[in-house]
């Protein structure tokens, strides 16, 4: 085995750090059958090998619309143009795809002015941009956070992944300056200790902790673990965008949110009604799971895959 791949513990420790970013090492270790003393030696190496948990706001909890959006560039434009849109606050994340001509970004609006300035007025006024087709994100499947680090096979013994509100409440969470400190220091680093948080807000660990137990609860905050794909074997990374028979949406999306080999699987508008995120160790692998495992979902009506040339931007950054 390549000797830059993880091993098999160090993949279970990213497994229960995706289930739940601030799990207590004791309860990771437990998931991963391993000492709280081996947890915490390896989640050292890990970060030094750029290991990242993250505290990010969920869109659709917070009065925000995430909008999935399809650029297509002339070919010595795209890195530029990419690099500018991973600039943006509201973007959380953006890569290059299929022959480097088209970018496929996420952006969180949040009123209809926003949305209408951007692509109607910035994107198609930008030089070299060829084309945008906007897609409105409207349903996340399964538990997984939305994140690009592929993920591992569950081992025995996991821990199961934190319980998610399945759609939000009448009213977003409202959010005041103490919880924008909060969020801040949660998205430098999704891990940091109570009192490290109350440092950064001027607050007591006690009322911190009430404040970060609300915002999880309401589900207006999920922690991701980041980590490169290549540390996990996964080479091949794609897009993907489904055309779905009406009805079999739900069936199809909750399907492929089972699969290991997707770490983000949602519903969208568009004549793609479903976007889905792979990770594959090679062409045959990816061959393979379009052929016997996806291709042979009921409802499945149409597959275009795009290759994920380059991941400019994975996580937001505050």
């Amino acid at each position: 085995m390549d000797s830059s791949i993880l091993d098999e513990v160090d993949q279970r420790i990213v497994q229960e750090l995706r289930r739940d970013g601030r799990a207590p090492f004791s309860q990771i270790a437990h998931g991963a059958g391993v000492s709280e003393h081996t947890v915490a030696r390896r989640f050292r190496r890990l970060r030094e090998r750029g290991l990242r948990v993250s505290g990010q706001l969920v869109p659709q909890y917070v009065g925000l619309t995430r909008w999935l959006l399809r650029l297509n560039c002339t070919p010595n434009a795209s890195a530029k143009i990419a690099d500018a849109l991973a600039r943006r606050t509201d973007t959380s994340w953006v890569q290059i795809a299929s022959g480097g001509t088209e970018l496929n970004c996420a952006v969180d609006i949040r009123s209809a002015r926003e949305r209408d300035v951007l692509l109607l007025e910035k994107l198609p006024n930008t030089p070299r941009v060829v084309s945008v087709s906007a897609h409105c994100l409207l349903h996340i499947f399964g538990t997984a956070p939305e994140d690009t680090s592929p993920a591992p096979e569950t081992p025995p013994g996991s821990t199961q992944a934190l319980p998610t509100p399945t759609h939000p409440a009448a009213e977003p969470v409202e959010l005041d300056s103490v919880d924008n400190k909060l969020l801040s220091a949660l998205a430098h680093d999704g891990r940091a200790t109570l009192p490290e948080l109350a440092e950064a807000t001027g607050r007591s660990a006690a009322g911190v902790s009430r404040r970060l137990e609300r915002l999880r609860t309401s589900g207006a905050l999920r922690f991701v673990t980041d980590i490169d794909p290549e540390l996990l074997g996964q080479q091949m990374l794609v897009r993907l965008w489904l055309r779905i028979a009406p009805g079999a949406l739900g069936a199809v999306g909750r399907a492929l949110a089972a699969h290991p080999q997707i770490p983000f699987a949602a519903a969208t508008t568009g004549p793609s009604n479903l976007v889905a995120t792979g990770h594959f160790a090679d062409a045959y692998q990816l061959y393979h799971y379009l052929d016997h495992e996806l291709g042979t979902l009921a409802g499945v009506q149409a597959i275009e895959t795009a290759p994920i040339l380059r991941d400019v931007k994975r996580l937001t950054h505050g």
